[in-house]
């Protein structure tokens, strides 16, 4: 069988090609889930990250080149993940810079990947907003409690097996922080309420 061999040895050159270009993907799918976390953090600091920001798009960008050429890799676990993290962080800015959100086609992501992180997105908004209420900021607290309802409701319109996208639990972790949040801005309202109703009354008397 002669060419058994010629046949063996193509297939294992191209698996092994194969091979380093998923431990590419690999690297650079955790490089932009530690960078988007590292971003995330020193934003409720009041740490821009523009470093940490152009290397996360450099490192997208280098992800992005391998799965036109890998399309199969871009279904990965851990690819995904890298498009959801990446997705947060793109998310958060967009509401804080702009008081929008970005599309997938913006972010160079894939549909899922963008609507797993805007699922997270609500987390980061939360604490935002209890950062405002600690600062005795209210209207802003309420700013992003609307900010979180409007994502929820878009996540809800979603009523799709696990299998095409896994963002039940996303809705359910979201529908919880929301009530939570709701919670704690109508108490410090109320509180806010409270006293300045007490300033006003001492300043009469």
């Amino acid at each position: 069988m002669k060419n058994l061999e010629k046949v063996i040895s193509e297939i294992e050159a191209e698996l092994e090609e194969k091979d380093q270009v998923r431990e590419v993907a690999l690297k650079s799918s955790r490089a932009i889930v530690r960078l988007s976390g590292t971003i995330l953090r020193g934003l409720h600091n009041g740490q821009k990250g523009t470093a940490e920001l152009a290397e996360l798009k450099d490192e997208l960008s280098r992800l992005s080149s391998l799965l036109k050429n890998n399309p199969d890799i871009a279904f990965t676990g851990y690819v995904e993940t890298a498009f959801q993290e990446y997705s947060e962080v793109g998310i958060v800015l967009s509401i804080l810079e702009r008081d929008d959100v970005p599309s997938p086609e913006d972010l160079d992501v894939s549909s899922t990947g963008y609507l797993l992180g805007l699922g997270d997105s609500v987390g980061e908004l939360r604490r935002f907003c209890l950062d405002e209420l600690k600062a005795g900021k209210t209207e802003r607290a309420n700013h992003f409690l609307e900010r979180m309802e409007d994502i929820f409701v878009a996540l809800i319109r979603f009523d799709l097996p696990d299998a095409i996208v896994p963002i039940r639990r996303k809705q359910d972790v979201a529908r919880s922080l929301l009530e939570k949040t709701r919670g704690d801005v109508a108490v410090a309202t109320s509180a806010r309420n409270l006293q300045d109703r007490l300033e006003e009354v001492l300043r009469k008397s």
